[in-house]
């Protein structure tokens, strides 16, 4: 199969995956409801389960089509040799770190134009997450093989086949950035969105970057567990600090 029907079939599944996710969670926060379950609760138990069960059944559909065509992957220019496993995992690593700090220079640049630091996005998922921890699996395994395939090798890839890294990488990016439904955090997406593109196509691996995305999903989700403590330890530190003689 030609490879532009495929890239139509998996945006079309990730699509169908997204609305479908809906409708199931509403039944879902009904069930709940009915079980006995406060709205909050329900709520919670209802859009973290239904986003676990669209993510299960739209990821085997997704990885199934990328097999339809033996050169679905290679997206090189030439003839670059693709990175050895252990090539993956190193810049895999050095990925998470490159994303990490891409987004603290975005946050820098939107807070210098006014832009209220903070994600609304990942501090919902994240109270989401500690009520009902299933999500976690859609946070921090589906979320970088879907989005991965879907942004980086159908969108940067066929854009990047045409053109050049950096028409490709801030389209596929921006795209990245307005589906997460955080327009005003535009920076804060296309930093990642571009350095997961720069590994994908320096490394010739889809891996290395579904890696950095999963590694940088699992230390937010580590960071919104523990947020709590983490504001005890600042308001420690502050009374410590005053307490010091000038």
């Amino acid at each position: 199969m030609k490879n532009w029907k495929i890239y139509l079939l998996i945006l079309l599944t990730y699509i169908l995956m997204q609305f479908g996710s809906v409708p199931l969670s509403k039944w879902l926060i009904t069930y709940f409801q009915e079980g006995g379950m406060t709205e909050k609760q329900a709520s919670f138990q209802g859009v973290a389960w239904g986003l676990f069960i669209s993510n299960l059944i739209a990821a085997p559909i997704i990885l199934w089509l990328t097999t339809l065509n033996k050169k679905f992957w290679d997206i090189s220019k030439g003839t670059k040799k693709k990175a050895s496993i252990g090539g993956v995992i190193l810049w895999g690593v050095l990925g998470f770190f490159m994303a990490m700090a891409g987004q603290m220079i975005a946050a820098i640049i939107e807070t210098a134009f006014g832009v209220a630091p903070g994600s609304e996005n990942t501090a919902l998922l994240g109270e989401i997450a500690k009520a009902s921890p299933i999500i976690i699996l859609s946070i921090v395994v589906f979320a970088p093989l879907l989005e991965e395939i879907v942004f980086r090798r159908v969108v940067f890839g066929g854009i990047y086949l045409k053109t050049n890294f950096w028409i490709a990488g801030i389209l596929s990016g921006v795209i990245f950035s307005l589906v997460h439904g955080e327009p005003q955090h535009l920076l804060i997406y296309l930093a990642p969105g571009l350095i997961f593109a720069f590994l994908y196509s320096h490394t010739g691996r889809i891996w290395t970057s579904m890696l950095a995305h999963l590694l940088m999903n699992g230390f937010v989700t580590i960071l919104q567990f523990n947020i709590d403590k983490l504001e005890k330890l600042q308001d420690m530190k502050n009374a410590f600090i005053h307490l010091l003689p000038y």
